[in-house]
């Protein structure tokens, strides 16, 4: 059997990865400007940084906003689109082990899917996510890289910048303990260090990111979410996720692959019958 090829398409950003007997090969992401571009970039980056001939290639698995983009089939190859929800959702299962979770995709803004054994669908989701954090950052720090935003986090105090309940509070609130967040940004001071500022503005969307996917799992009785997307990539996850977890009891999980999750659930489209490709 050849391989299986799952490709994201993104506006500028393009995520790919090889499936070949289960196992997943060699992700990769491509930088272009515009979809079709970046698709074809990193379709042939990927066969000759892995040595893999065209003749190797059995299957092209396309998905994301930019493969409305894409008309015809890659390189004469078969060819089919995949939806991102499903995509998502086979992906994070897939990587996670778990087949009754929510998925938490943190993009530009941010969907949530749920998946409980063999059925799949999209829940809903929020405008915030790494889109939110450029253009802040763009407004407020003069810079939407965010790879230098998390640096300069990193020398951050999240204390000079968010109200918690001890500020607020002489004593514990029911079922929220002092260290719990009451405002997002609520102790910011005009003053504020350019540091400060970015450890404010990751925190303001990773925590609306987890209380939203908490919200979303109520009355599912659901409590794993796994976490995919670019934004998983920050190593502030580790430090705002964690008390989320322990005031609710519930479990965030960010796996091997994150960001390339709904790639991989493209590319396993084509080997599940349940869901609807459309072929090209």
């Amino acid at each position: 059997m050849g391989m299986v090829i799952g490709i994201d398409v993104g506006i500028s950003t393009t995520k790919i990865v090889g499936i070949c007997n289960g196992r997943v090969v060699s992700p990769m992401r491509i930088k272009a400007t515009d979809p079709v571009s970046s698709l074809y970039g990193a379709f042939g980056k990927y066969l000759y940084d892995n040595k893999i001939q065209m003749s190797d290639v059995d299957h092209v698995m396309l998905t994301g906003v930019g493969a409305a983009y894409i008309s015809k089939p890659v390189y004469g190859l078969p060819t089919a689109k995949a939806g991102e929800f499903v995509a998502d959702g086979l992906g994070a299962c897939h990587e996670s082990g778990k087949d009754r979770i929510i998925v938490v995709s943190m993009g530009t803004g941010t969907s949530l899917v749920r998946c409980d054994g063999d059925k799949i669908e999209h829940i809903g989701g929020i405008g915030i996510g790494g889109g939110t954090l450029q253009g802040l950052s763009r407004l407020l720090l003069k810079t939407d890289d965010i790879r230098t935003v998390s640096e300069m986090a990193v020398r951050g105090n999240i204390s000079s910048i968010n109200l918690r309940i001890g500020d607020i509070s002489a004593r514990p609130l029911p079922g929220l303990p002092m260290s719990a967040v009451a405002s997002l940004f609520g102790n910011a001071r005009s003053d504020a260090s350019r540091e400060d500022i970015a450890i404010g503005l990751i925190w303001t969307v990773l925590q609306s990111v987890g209380q939203s996917a908490v919200l979303a799992s109520i009355g599912s009785n659901i409590r794993e979410y796994v976490m995919i997307g670019n934004l998983t990539l920050l190593p502030q996850c580790r430090v705002v996720f964690p008390p989320i977890e322990k005031l609710y009891g519930v479990k965030f999980i960010i796996p091997e692959y994150s960001e390339f999750c709904t790639a991989i659930g493209a590319a396993l489209c084509h080997f599940d019958q349940r869901f609807h490709v459309e072929k090209l």
